[in-house]
């Protein structure tokens, strides 16, 4: 799978399938009955890495720039200005004070 599908397809993923995961597992979990706070905590953690564990080679490396494209070619670095000096400055302390 190209870097442009993978970059398409996991924006996809976060903008709609996890939202709809998320009704999904919390739904599950209403139907039975509550567990402890410690045990509820676990099962919304372990939901909350196991949406990610079949996706993981999704979006791995999307962060990064495609490794495909050429890299950006950057103009050479031009030197700044220097204004010529005019009548009356004073070009040894360039601050203008007698």
């Amino acid at each position: 799978m190209n870097y442009r599908t993978r970059k398409f397809l996991s924006a996809l993923v976060l903008a709609i399938g996890l939202p709809l995961y998320i009704v999904v597992a919390s739904s599950v979990v209403t139907l039975f009955d509550r567990p402890p706070i410690w045990g509820e905590l676990l099962i919304y953690v372990g939901l909350g890495i196991a949406w990610a564990l079949p996706l993981r080679r999704l979006f791995l490396g999307i962060g990064r720039p495609d490794p495909k494209a050429h890299p950006p070619t950057v103009p050479p670095t031009v030197p700044p200005a220097v204004p010529p000096a005019g009548p009356g400055a004073d070009e040894s302390t360039g601050s203008g004070d007698h």
